[in-house]
């Protein structure tokens, strides 16, 4: 079982004026083995942002963290910068192969400024906050997904064995 949060970042959510799909979406893409202790919904705040994550991140141990939301090019989209704080080590990959698998469907999926890394023991993913680019890029990364984070927390090794 992975110790699991989901960050959704969006002024409307926070504010009771939308409510949040994506972050159901997530739920619902997760399977049996994401064990979901930390859900919450702020606004597009940078402060916050870093606040929450490394909450999630040194506070509860999570092995994964996954945000949803500001990813985008508006100039409240602050996602990646905040999350760039407080990252410690980089995974490119995991953005690269959601805008790939992203890009089979729709050309602006090249304009995800996503990021993902790991900050102690947690992998921290940044998703857009749409529901169809929620479920595109779990599609894309989830059959990985488990193997990096057994690698995380220990209980993989020797992984450049068949």
């Amino acid at each position: 079982m992975y110790k699991t949060g989901i960050l959704i970042m969006s002024d409307k959510a926070a504010a009771g004026e939308r409510e949040d799909r994506s972050g159901e979406q997530i739920r619902d893409l997760l399977g049996p083995d994401y064990l979901l202790q930390y859900y919450q919904v702020i606004p597009d705040e940078k402060p916050i942002i870093v606040e929450n994550m490394k909450y999630a991140c040194d506070e509860l141990g999570l092995d994964l963290l996954l945000t949803s939301g500001g990813t985008g090019f508006s100039s409240r989209d602050i996602t990646p910068e905040a999350s760039l704080e407080v990252i410690e080590r980089m995974v490119p990959g995991i953005p690269e192969a959601m805008r790939a698998y992203g890009m089979q469907k729709t050309s602006k999926a090249m304009l995800s400024r996503a990021v993902a890394g790991i900050r102690r023991n947690t992998l921290i993913i940044n998703l857009p906050g749409s529901v169809k680019g929620v479920r595109e890029s779990l599609e894309a990364i989830l059959p990985a997904l488990s193997h990096g984070l057994d690698i995380i927390i220990g209980s993989a090794s020797e992984c450049g064995q068949d």
